[in-house]
């Protein structure tokens, strides 16, 4: 396999990985604090829930930016050509953004979720609040699939 290949794939996994890394923490993170208001008022799921769900999204991102990498790069196809190093290298580094703004991204979107679902226990009616203040940490990570995406699709 070719370096440049290599350097691809690496690309796109770490892409993937460290957003979905970010994911798993925010949104265990959440759980755990909804777990503690729903067994308290099991009426309240549905809005931990939501914010739990919100730090998830960065995992997805994640994936979306590999998947490109992986199709443009050719490495879903058997006997495609081979990437140079410095296509490689170019790839890997597309796909940076995301992989650490949605790492960092997702945790402190956890942390806020957490802080929400307590709002939630203590203050029902205001869980619009904490879900607008959770989705204020999804800017970061919109702004990091960006980049990621269109530093992909400018790779020629």
């Amino acid at each position: 396999m070719e370096l440049g290949t290599i350097l691809a794939t690496a690309g796109a996994a770490v892409a993937v990985l460290f957003a979905g890394f970010g994911s798993a923490i925010g949104v265990g993170m959440a759980g755990q604090a909804a777990a503690g208001v729903v067994s308290e008022d099991p009426d309240r799921f549905g809005n931990c829930l939501v914010m739990q769900l919100l730090p998830g999204t960065q995992g997805i991102y994640g994936l979306l930016i590999g998947i490109v990498i992986a199709l443009r790069a050719g490495l879903m196809t058997a006997g495609a050509d081979a990437i140079t190093t410095e296509l490689g290298v170019r790839y890997l580094i597309a796909g940076m953004p995301i992989a650490f703004g949605g790492l960092v991204s997702a945790i402190y979107q956890g942390k806020v979720a957490c802080a929400g679902i307590n709002m939630i226990a203590k203050r029902p009616t205001e869980s619009g609040k904490g879900m607008v203040m959770a989705i204020m940490v999804e800017t970061y990570a919109i702004l990091a699939l960006l980049i990621s995406f269109l530093l992909v699709i400018g790779i020629g």
